[in-house]
């Protein structure tokens, strides 16, 4: 499964909220060896009724009852065998009391005849209506992680894995797409029955159903057909998303040592998905938000990597199944890291560097912001709270580290004997390191101790010197302790690593490393070594495997030789940042140069971050430079590093992109909402940049410049919001919110009315408030996420109870969550002294001014140098 994130900055520390408590799967009271559904849709009325067949082998003798999840359902009869059976249900669990009761060896076929009438959860109709009359009309499953119930009975956990067979009516001029092969399609009257068939196990939360009038587009690998199913008019925008289907197939199946193991793959976009795509078994769901115009598939990798995290669930997750939802990270984490893996393999090594330092920054955004914790925990109210940036980031980046301890090679074979010996069965996160041992002799229990079984990771601090009398290096290196992490005692803050360290010469203009590895297991250690001479620079963790953060306390000469020279792009990127923080014309000037020079777009758009930080006025004239850049992934952070710079230069550049446009929506987008942002920042000025010149632009984008997923329209929206003090932008955007409104942008707009709330007047807080209470009813996953996302930003206890009404009625455990952690950050919003706030707003005046004289004295200083 890809995950949807919402990202808030929230103090909330513990991951287990009031009401979490450990979770085991229940006892089996057989195996199940097959599901059988048999439906007919009534699509019109949002309802369908039919029959769910379980074939069951017990356990043991004289079960006398059986219990199966089962929620919202109407449960018309019960038969074993052709016999009806006395049944108890509650509208959650459906106990049937077995007559016969059971026999050893004695298979029983339990069929339950049920119906479903407009479900919340599970099954979702997908209809046209009056606001959004274009919409296409589809219906599509969505188990994980325990929704299959609402569609129909059945033993929902992981755990239990069967064949399984739908065999499904829909009026003919639908296609209907579920697991394994179509082994019948028969027509009935003005109704077309399609028949599948699964005869590999999987467990329930894999089961799907997806029906649409779709185009079907054919490909296919070694013989084995791969289709991907998109709304008509789609076509080119599907071969274009999802065409390297088949040589990821190819790649997978060599990574893993395993051929692709079913008989087809299936790729179907639906509208209004609720996460970014899921790995159901052969027949994978993603959202149509993913499909690619060509202008998008300029600079937009991520649907490509969403195609591959969701085929390598193939393996990881459906041939190979996790036994228990606390040990889900052992498929996210390596769906997660295949998206490294095929980044490396058809984009290189430096690329894919980058992807995991990026994998590594969101994990520890959420470590740092929301929570930390263990993976693996049992401990929980609902598994869908474990599906965060702990999984799949962090996954992501443990697979990295056992590939940096094991080798390339080793690790290919340990991952090889891990598949093959656990295909079609369920494991648990000790089933990994017993396969890495079998296969290496390594044990990395050490490893999976301190990244797994606990929260958090190491925090360095790297200082460096030279005794040019006896010719050492010293290096010191400090692991910084969250003092008031009350839920870690010292030992448990530490981490013991075995970490790599390089002094670089340079020879011929080249580089040439002499390398240490020192153990690190202390609070603070300094480590010397004899060097013949002096280094260029020194690189802490060659490679840069280990999740960590780093602040590098180097000299400026090795931090610009460093820059250059280092042969590793994130070791490149680490002294950029550290360049960034000394600040200065000399800095500015050496990070200018490498914006122009270096060689991977990666550690350009680095670069322009860190100029954007440096507050003098010659990192205009620099940062403009970078817009001419071949990479739009780089003008786009030079835009944006742009935008730090709020004088009337930067707003007159970054309006002729928005006038002009650029080849890449989001080199537009990123320009759209820097306008805000700076017309904003000069309104109260004397260079006459207004907010109603910055308004009147941003509206000149909302009409004229609708497109592809409303990137830039959603950036116009953005942009109104930081104009916070604006009345006129308030209203644009309370339009927007308007039920009509592209699904994107109006999500934008609900998720911004927090940002602009800060600085309205009474009245205006109180239509925004008012706004999103109506907001907050309506039942669709997206929109409450947006309501909740808008509601922790704001600064008013009026936000508070809107949240806890939100906690309490939402059918969706992360709506949930999120609401309640919003609770939380409201209150400290509100307990924020509003002085601290004026206090705030002078500082960054005088920022300002002392900007421009700093800048006066920079160049005074380098002209009498040159003189």
């Amino acid at each position: 499964m890809s995950n949807i994130y919402f990202d808030s900055e929230n103090n909330s520390k513990s991951f287990e909220l009031p009401g979490a408590r450990p979770h085991y799967n229940p006892d089996r009271p057989g195996q199940v060896e097959h599901i059988f559904l048999d439906l007919e849709l009534d699509i019109p009325n949002k309802s369908f009724q039919g029959t769910c067949t379980i074939s069951l082998n017990p356990v043991r003798s004289n079960i006398d009852k059986l219990t199966l999840d089962a929620v919202d359902l109407e449960i018309n009869s019960v038969k074993i065998n052709d016999t009806e059976q006395a049944f108890d249900y509650d509208g959650k669990e459906l106990e049937i009391y077995l007559q016969p009761v059971t026999t050893i060896g004695e298979q029983i076929k339990v069929a339950i005849a049920y119906g479903v009438n407009n479900p919340q959860r599970g099954i979702y109709f997908i209809a046209p209506d009056k606001n959004y009359p274009d919409k296409p009309t589809q219906v599509w499953t969505q188990g994980e992680d325990e929704d299959s119930r609402f569609w129909f009975p059945c033993f929902d956990y992981p755990g239990q894995l069967s064949t399984s067979e739908i065999r499904v009516k829909v009026p003919n001029k639908f296609l209907a797409i579920s697991n394994g092969e179509l082994i019948q399609t028969e027509e009935s009257g003005n109704d077309k029955i399609y028949h599948w068939m699964q005869k590999q196990v999987h467990p329930t939360y894999l089961m799907t159903l997806a029906v649409g009038k779709f185009a079907e587009i054919q490909d296919e690998w070694n013989g084995i057909p791969v289709t991907y199913y998109v709304e008509k008019k789609r076509q080119e925008d599907a071969q274009r998303t999802m065409g390297k289907t088949p040589q990821m197939i190819e790649f997978f199946s060599q990574e893993f040592g395993y051929k692709y193991p079913f008989p087809k793959y299936a790729q179907v976009c639906v509208s209004d998905f609720i996460f970014g795509g899921m790995e159901n078994t052969s027949t994978t769901l993603l959202t149509d938000r993913c499909l690619l115009n060509e202008k998008a598939a300029l600079d937009n990798r991520s649907s490509e990597s969403l195609v591959a995290h969701e085929l390598a669930h193939q393996w990881f997750g459906d041939l190979v199944v996790i036994k228990h939802w606390s040990h889900a990270w052992i498929k996210e984490g390596m769906a997660s890291y295949s998206e490294v893996l095929w980044t490396a393999k058809e984009y290189g090594k430096d690329d894919a560097a980058y992807y995991i330092l990026k994998e590594a920054r969101n994990y520890i955004a959420e470590d740092k912001g929301r929570y930390r914790r263990p993976m693996v925990t049992n401990v929980y109210r609902e598994p869908i709270e474990l599906y965060d940036r702990h999984l799949y980031e962090k996954g992501a980046c443990v697979y990295h580290m056992i590939k940096t301890e094991l080798g390339a090679e080793l690790f290919t074979k340990a991952i090889h004997n891990f598949v093959q010996s656990n295909a079609h069965k369920t494991v648990e996160t000790i089933d990994l390191l017993r396969a890495i041992e079998q296969a290496t002799g390594r044990n990395l229990s050490f490893l999976f101790d301190q990244y797994v079984f606990r929260g958090g990771h190491p925090d360095y601090k790297v200082n460096y010197a030279w005794d040019g009398e006896n010719k050492l290096a010293k290096i010191t290196v400090a692991q910084i302790i969250v003092k008031n992490d009350k839920n870690s005692n010292l030992s448990k803050q530490l981490f013991d690593l075995k970490i790599p360290i390089a002094f670089g010469y340079i020879k011929d203009e080249e580089p040439e490393l002499i390398n240490f590895t020192v153990g690190v297991h202390e609070q603070e250690q300094t480590f010397y070594f004899p060097l013949s001479e002096k280094p260029k620079f020194i690189s802490f963790d060659v490679g840069n495997n280990y999740l960590k953060t780093v602040k590098l306390e180097y000299p400026l000469a090795e931090l610009k030789a460093q820059l250059q020279y280092d042969p590793d792009p994130i070791s490149r990127i680490y002294a950029a940042e550290a360049l960034g923080k000394k600040g200065g014309l000399e800095t500015m000037k050496v990070l200018a140069k490498a914006l122009i020079n270096e060689p991977f777009w990666g550690v350009r758009l680095e670069i322009a971050k860190q100029l954007g930080k440096i507050k003098l006025d010659q990192v205009f004239e620099n940062l403009a430079l970078g817009l001419k850049d071949k990479d739009a992934r780089v003008r786009r952070a030079v835009v944006e590093a742009l935008t730090e710079i709020k004088n009337p230069k930067s707003y007159k550049l970054l309006k002729s992109i928005v006038k002009d446009g650029d080849d890449s929506y989001y080199v537009e987008a990123a320009a759209v909402s820097a306008i805000g942002n700076i017309g904003s920042a000069n309104a109260n000025s004397d260079d006459k940049l207004t907010e109603e010149k910055a308004i009147k632009l941003l509206k000149w984008v909302l009409k004229e410049k609708e497109g592809w997923n409303e990137v830039v329209r959603c950036s116009a929206i953005s942009g109104l919001s930081k104009i916070k003090t604006s009345e006129t932008a308030l209203n644009l955007i309370l339009k927007y919110t308007a039920l009509g409104v592209p699904q994107s942008l109006r999500l934008t707009s609900i998720r911004v009315l927090g940002t602009i709330s800060t600085a309205q007047s009474p009245i205006n807080l109180e239509r925004i408030l008012q706004r999103l209470t109506e907001l907050s009813r309506e039942t669709f996953f997206l929109t409450q996420m947006s309501v909740v996302a808008a509601l922790s930003q704001m600064e008013t206890a009026g936000a508070i109870g809107i949240l806890q009404s939100i906690a309490e009625q939402s059918p969706d455990a992360r709506v949930r969550r999120r609401a309640e952690e919003a609770v939380q950050r409201v209150q400290k919003n509100i307990g924020s002294d509003k002085a601290l706030k004026q206090l705030r707003n002078e500082v960054d005046k005088m920022k300002k001014e002392n900007q421009e004289l700093r800048s006066r004295l920079e160049n005074l200083e380098a002209k009498a140098k040159e003189s």
